[in-house]
This record gives structure tokens, sequence and C-alpha cells, in this order.
């Protein structure tokens, strides 16, 4: 097989990633990484010196890709079914790709930021910051409220490379900061997504690693 994704099941933005190959239908060997086995941690390292999930290797043309948003981009460009995720239109490819980097820097980043600070020691917590990324995710989740409120998908009735990064995000969002009747609009993306099989797919696998995130 020629493609090969290393990742982990609990890594979001590997999430993003596993969205978009199983929307395509796009057949990939996964390799899943545990980063706590410093013999495996090594090899990845020495792959991808930033040790960041995921990456996608193409072992029949000799090439690697990290970054999620990458990734999409050459499955989009490689394997026709998956050019579905990227618009051919120009301007419809522009929306696609500037909801992506909404998703990815206003919603996953300011989860991620909260989510890490549950893994620190208590001395090392950083409670300004974690202020911080809680209101800058309640701006962007108030955005998302907008803009889905009369239901489709990120930027209209396909579902591209942006659904692919909404999942992952709204989702771990939604553990870290409840939407509740605050985000109604966006609860209701948020559970069009997880119907969408092949986000339903991501989470089944992931289902069996849920206890390993940090609760509070």
């Amino acid at each position: 097989m020629s493609l090969r994704l290393y990742y982990h099941p609990l890594a979001s933005y590997c999430w993003k990633a596993l969205i978009a190959l199983y929307e395509a239908g796009v057949e990939f060997e996964p390799d899943l990484v545990d980063l706590q086995d410093p013999d495996a941690r090594e090899r990845f390292v020495r792959m991808t010196p930033l040790g960041k999930f995921p990456v996608l290797v193409d072992e029949a043309a000799g090439k690697g890709f990290p970054e999620s948003s990458i990734i999409i981009e050459y499955l989009a460009m490689k394997f026709p079914a998956a050019a579905k995720l990227i618009p051919a239109d120009k301007d419809l490819a522009l929306r696609v790709r500037l909801s992506d980097r909404f998703y990815d820097l206003y919603v996953h980043e300011k989860m991620q930021k909260i989510v890490g600070d549950r893994m620190r020691a208590q001395a090392d917590k950083d409670p300004s910051g974690v202020a911080r990324a809680l209101n800058e995710l309640e701006i962007a989740l108030s955005l998302v409220d907008r803009d889905m409120s009369e239901g489709g998908w990120a930027t209209g009735l396909t579902f591209t490379m942006a659904d692919c990064a909404a999942a992952p995000a709204l989702y771990y969002a939604n553990q870290v900061a409840p939407f509740g009747d605050r985000h109604a609009g966006a609860a209701r993306y948020l559970e069009r997504l997880m119907a969408r099989p092949s986000f339903a797919r991501v989470l089944a696998e992931a289902d069996p690693f849920f206890d390993m995130f940090p609760k509070q």
C-alpha cells in the first residue's frame, strides 16, 4: 500500500486527516505511534524532527507530508475521489481554505491551549493564558453560531476540507467548554458532523482511547 499515515487516534489534527481519507475512500496504512515508547518516539522524530502528528508518507512517490491541511491538499491533488474536498472554482476554494484556517487557528488552537494546561503540573499552569483562550474561543464560537444558523456545511452545501477541520475542533471544544444553549448553531453543526459516516468512524476508532483525555 502506497500511503502510510503516522498518527495517534486521540490527536485532533490526525482526526482531520482521517476524515479526509475516509471521505475520499483512499486506501492507506494507519501507523499508530506511541510517543510514550522511547524507541517509537525516536523513530518518529527522526522522520519529522518537530514530532508533530499527523504525517502522511506516499511510499511510491517517495514523498512525506506533515500538517493536516497540506495532507488534504495532497490528497485532493492526487486522488480524484478527494478532489471534492477543495472545489475547482478558485473563489470557492479560497473560501474553503479561509474556513479551514479559521477552525484551525481560532477554535482548534484555543481548545488545545486549554487541554494542554490540564496536562501541566500545578506549578506550571497558566490560568491567565487559559482565560484568554476561553475568551477567544467564545468569540470564535459566536461566529460559528452566526454562520451555521441555517444548517449546511462550513462553506455551503458540500462537505469540504473546512468541515474536516471543523469536526475535531468543535468536538474537543465542546468537551472543554460545553456549548449548551449558548452556542446552539455550533452545537447543531457538531451534531451534523458527528452523524457524517467519516467522522463517526473516526470517533468509533478513538473510543477505546478516550480515557486518556484529560477531563479537567
